[in-house]
């Protein structure tokens, strides 16, 4: 089995790794640093939770290291949500480094970013319609040294669709250096991303997760056949039997518009459930303090359009409940690939109307497996007792713990080693005041 020092990563890496809880790399990472470390283009496509991020992070870093300077990576990823995920994990990995990072999406203030890309940062984050934005504008920002070109979720960024990012991409790619190390990674392989495997560019190395079915195994996938007018009904019924047979879980509900996402949202909260929301339409800052507020279990509801469908390790999530049949089947599985993470289990239901069942078969048929169908007495107590390990939650929520004091500077050992004192300390001392207690009552009776 591999292991990161086979892999060939510095001691300093793998022990940061370690403080963050990554013991052995995942099959995308053991196939794919190699080949970066050599020096070549990579494309990696694997199910979500696989440690993509990390696959690409990890040689960049090690990288970044032999040789610190400037602009040297350049991260295009389609949402504003993933674009500040990885750059923390860029932070946290790269702590020892006193890595420099900035983060360039919409919603922001450009004269602020300017400032941060003035000070040639050693990765730059960033959507490809603001930083289109500032090359068009500028005559400052020079990207003309970068060592890594990476798309993340590359798929989205390079198909035609109602989220084109043809333009931007033309802009970006005519202000970064042909000699480049260029790295896509995606959870879904489409058309587009198999003409670029067959374009020469650097020594490209192609790897693929190998699998007929494109949703993990821990994953236990079922769909409720409703009528269109019910289908709201269903939902709360849902939530409610979930609820009442799990109160810790967290439970992520999509919907295909911003508009169906506020009334779902607005709609459960007259029902007393902890919902909030996320969208597109949303101020950013909103945004980013509902999500902060999901993933810290502040909220056990999290109502959301497909923005938050690709990338984000949102590691408590238990349950996605599909409001609406998606109309793609690569839509199902990023929805669903929010739930059993990391070798954790979970489960996704979708409600089908009567309008929907090609799309199921469409969705079954990608994936390679058959939804369990639910009927509406399937709803029940009884048929929603769908059990998880309790240990899955609390091991996420320790790994985040030791990420987060990472960031801030502190030792995650020896933070924990300090608790373990106090902790003992207290319970002597509660030893000693039962003692006393007693011999004062004693000496009363």
């Amino acid at each position: 089995m591999a292991t990161f020092e086979s892999l060939g990563l510095s001691e300093w890496l793998i022990q940061q790794c370690k403080q963050m809880g990554i013991s052995r790399p995942t099959p995308v990472q053991e196939k794919c640093i190699p080949a970066i470390s050599e020096g070549r283009d990579c494309m990696g496509c694997a199910k979500t939770g696989s440690g993509k991020t990390a696959a690409f992070v990890l040689p960049v870093l090690q990288k970044l290291s032999e040789d610190p300077y400037g602009v040297f990576c350049l991260v295009l990823t389609p949402t504003r949500e993933l674009a500040y995920q990885i750059a923390e994990q860029f932070r946290a990995l790269g702590k020892p480094l006193g890595l420099k990072d900035c983060i360039i999406v919409g919603g922001m203030d450009m004269v602020t970013q300017g400032l941060e890309l003035s000070k040639k940062p050693h990765v730059v984050v960033a959507t490809p319609g603001r930083l289109a934005d500032h090359i068009r504008s500028s005559d400052t920002i020079s990207l003309n040294r970068i060592q890594f070109l990476i798309l993340d979720e590359a798929d989205r960024l390079l198909e035609q669709g109602c989220t084109d990012f043809t333009k931007d991409l033309e802009v970006i790619l005519s202000a970064v250096p042909a000699k480049r190390q260029t790295l896509l990674f995606s959870a879904t392989l489409t058309d587009t991303l198999q003409q670029l495997q067959g374009i020469a560019l650097n020594r490209p190395f192609f790897w693929e997760h190998k699998s007929e079915v494109q949703t993990v195994e821990e994953l236990d996938q079922r769909f409720i056949l409703t009528p269109e007018k019910v289908k709201d009904a269903y939902l709360v019924h849902l939530i409610q039997k979930f609820q009442d047979e799990h109160d810790d879980w967290s439970i992520m509900i999509f919907t295909n518009t911003c508009k169906n996402c506020q009334i779902l949202s607005m709609m459960l909260r007259q029902f007393n459930f902890p919902t909030i929301s996320l969208h597109s339409m949303m101020k950013q800052r909103q945004r980013f303090a509902n999500l902060a507020k999901f993933k810290s279990n502040v909220f056990k509801i999290l109502i959301a359009t497909d923005v938050a469908a690709r990338g984000l390790d949102i590691p408590t999530v238990h349950v996605v409940i599909n409001h609406n049949t998606p109309g793609l089947p690569k839509i199902y599985i990023h929805r669903v690939g929010r739930t059993a993470r990391a070798g954790r289990n979970g489960v996704a239901i979708t409600l089908v109307t009567q309008y929907d069942i090609h799309l199921i078969n469409a969705i079954e048929e990608q994936i390679q497996a058959k939804l369990k169908i639910l009927t509406q007495v399937n709803v029940t107590r009884r048929q929603c007792e769908i059990r998880l390990e309790s240990t899955d939650f609390d091991e996420k929520k320790k790994i985040n713990k030791r990420k987060q004091m990472i960031l801030e500077g502190k030792d995650p050992d020896l933070e924990e080693k300090r608790r373990n004192e106090q902790e003992k300390i207290r319970r002597k001392k509660k030893k000693r005041n039962k003692k006393r207690a007693a011999k004062t009552t004693a000496v009363d009776s």
